[in-house]
């Protein structure tokens, strides 16, 4: 082989090391928000992380009024009007109108609760529950009932928790016309008739 060969031969093999070398991929800078010290890749994804610290909610919903700070979660609260719940839970029969909703309801029925509340020892299946929890411990962001001063970590809990106070039961069940105080508890014993139909489903389809 002549040098002009082994010279040729030698670059192809250069080029061939390189192109067997992993990707190093440009690294990327860092933005820190300076209310909590989190760190995101790139200005936008800090940008929307703070809307979360100014409380500005300037997506709002023509229907209900409810607004919201990013316009994905508008269109995701849309869906609840439209009435449209393609996914459902194959072992209780509850709705959902998108694919993480539905992902999320799984966990309860696993029973695993892999966060828990290092102050009172309370188990959560979702990281997002036992934070909200924790501010009863730290007394931020947390609603009181005027009635009997009971503190909440969520306005809906409250308002399910308002409904003790009154004796009016104006939730019926279309199937067996049992009445409730509040929708959540109609909806939780519309379950078992959902539980019933899909058990006798599977029943049915059991081939002899």
């Amino acid at each position: 082989m002549s040098s002009t060969q082994k010279d040729q031969h030698g670059a192809r093999s250069q080029r061939s090391q390189e192109a067997d070398k992993p990707h190093r991929r440009k690294r990327e800078k860092t933005y820190t928000c300076d209310k909590c010290g989190k760190d995101f890749i790139g200005k936008p994804k800090l940008k929307r992380h703070q809307v979360i610290h100014t409380g500005e909610r300037p997506f709002s919903c023509d229907l209900c009024g409810k607004s919201f700070s990013w316009k994905e979660s508008l269109k995701h609260h849309q869906l609840i009007h439209s009435g449209v719940k393609p996914y459902s839970c194959d072992q209780c029969g509850r709705a959902f109108t998108c694919s993480s909703s539905l992902q999320r309801h799984l966990v309860t029925h696993s029973g695993i609760k892999a966060y828990s509340c290092d102050i009172c020892g309370k188990n959560f299946s979702h990281i997002g529950d036992r934070n909200i929890h924790l501010r009863i411990h730290t007394g931020h962001g947390v609603y009181c009932c005027e009635q009997c001063g009971k503190h909440f970590a969520k306005h809906t809990h409250l308002q399910r928790h308002m409904f003790t106070h009154t004796e009016e039961r104006p939730y019926k069940c279309d199937q067996c016309e049992k009445t409730f105080k509040a929708p959540h508890c109609l909806r939780e014993h519309q379950q078992i008739h959902t539980r019933k139909r899909l058990s006798k489903r599977s029943y049915c389809e059991v081939p002899s």
